[in-house]
């Protein structure tokens, strides 16, 4: 076999043997975007996401902002321990979808817009809905992929 046959080989071994690991990389970032957000709203203080919610029309505002909240966390430590992927998927990508269509979609799909730079700090427009879809494509992903090493799912189902 020649040099770039067995190369080929050795690529295509190794991808199989590290393949189920490659979902740990998606929950880690989807799991602490979640979390992290759900900790920065918290810890302003649920009212005053809810005065957000409330200039922005939404129903319920101080409802809303505590759902919201217990949505991301809850949800952001389900995809970083990967326990429960699959039905925490479905408020998460309820609460993206939410996002897209109340906030971000009027400014587009671009999540990163550099307005201008001024003392030598760039300065960026409001985010679009490019961020909230890459998080439902990952979050698709995972549940497509199914449980994984290192996560919850993957101990659950075995002593099921």
């Amino acid at each position: 076999m020649s040099n770039l046959g067995t190369e080929i080989l050795v690529l295509r071994e190794m991808r199989a043997k590290f393949a189920p690991y490659a979902p740990l990389l998606l929950r880690l970032i989807v799991g602490y975007g979640f979390l992290a957000h759900g900790l920065a709203k918290w810890s302003k203080g649920p009212e005053v996401f809810a005065s957000i919610l409330q200039a922005t029309g939404v129903p319920l505002p101080h409802v809303m902002a505590v759902v919201t909240i217990a949505t991301e966390i809850v949800c952001g430590i389900a995809f970083l321990i990967g326990a429960f992927v699959d039905l925490a998927s479905v408020p998460a990508i309820i609460l993206l979808a939410v996002a897209i269509f109340t906030v971000h979609l009027p400014y587009g799909f671009l999540t990163i817009k550099l307005m201008s730079v001024n003392n030598g700090r760039a300065q960026f427009g409001p985010p679009g809905y490019e961020c909230d879809l890459l998080y439902i494509a990952c979050i698709l992903a995972l549940v497509l992929i199914g449980p994984s090493p290192w996560s919850v799912d993957k101990h659950r189902t075995l002593h099921s």
